[in-house]
């Protein structure tokens, strides 16, 4: 399967021709232009790779970065950037990316450094083991729900919580508890989030909605998995 990479750049004529020599190279591509946009895909989505622009209107790359190591991911990043001082690399690669381009730089180069980071990022991933309950099947290790043998499509943000029920099997999870780890949020907040993710994640798991077996709602307390 082909490798997703987030590009995040504002220049026209640059999106332009990543975006043909990334998928003239077998990569699928999504490009945004502002870092508020890229987080929300982030959140909902799974990449292999971000291509992340320093000088982004608005948000810049570098809060963006941060925040994305905030929210837990570790999906790899390179930072674009026509910035060349050191302490510019320096501050990038404290807050999170994983390596660093300074404009212009040659197409090939690029493409040898994501080729390093993705094939670095595959043998870090450890062999997860795959969980079975009723008719489902999830692989931790390749992301991917199964359902009667059918494929079932969730949203990153419902596979990861998923994964954190799972790996806390049998034990009570308070929603501010899942809202601090799974969506990275400081701070007790007044919100349905969990709530309705959990709803979601039972339509399409769940044998009987209304009377589920496997993800369990405790009573002033949150949700136990009891697969």
């Amino acid at each position: 399967m082909s490798k997703k990479i987030l590009l995040v750049e504002d220049e026209a004529d640059l999106v332009m021709m990543l975006d043909d020599r990334l998928r003239v190279e077998g990569y699928q591509v999504e490009a945004v232009a502002d870092g508020e946009r890229a987080l929300a895909l982030l959140r909902e989505h799974v990449y292999d790779l971000v291509l992340l622009d320093v000088g982004l209107p608005g948000m810049s790359g570098l809060d963006v970065c941060q925040e994305l190591r905030r929210m837990g991911s570790s999906v790899p990043v390179i930072m674009l950037t026509a910035r060349s001082q050191v302490v510019d690399k320096v501050v990038g690669l404290k807050l999170g990316a994983d390596d660093y381009v300074t404009k212009p730089f040659e197409m090939m180069e690029l493409l040898a450094r994501i080729e390093v980071l993705l094939r670095r990022a595959q043998a870090s991933v450890p062999a997860g083991p795959v969980v079975e309950f009723g008719d489902v099947v999830v692989n931790l290790r390749g992301a991917e729900v199964r359902r009667a043998g059918e494929p079932v499509a969730l949203s990153a943000r419902e596979f990861q919580l998923l994964r954190y029920l799972i790996e806390h099997r049998g034990e009570a999870l308070g929603r501010d508890q899942l809202l601090r780890d799974v969506w990275g949020y400081e701070s007790a907040l007044t919100t349905r989030t969990v709530d309705v993710h959990v709803g979601w994640l039972r339509q399409k798991l769940e044998p009987d909605v209304k009377h589920p077996r496997f993800i369990v709602t405790l009573q002033g307390i949150g949700y136990k998995f009891a697969g």
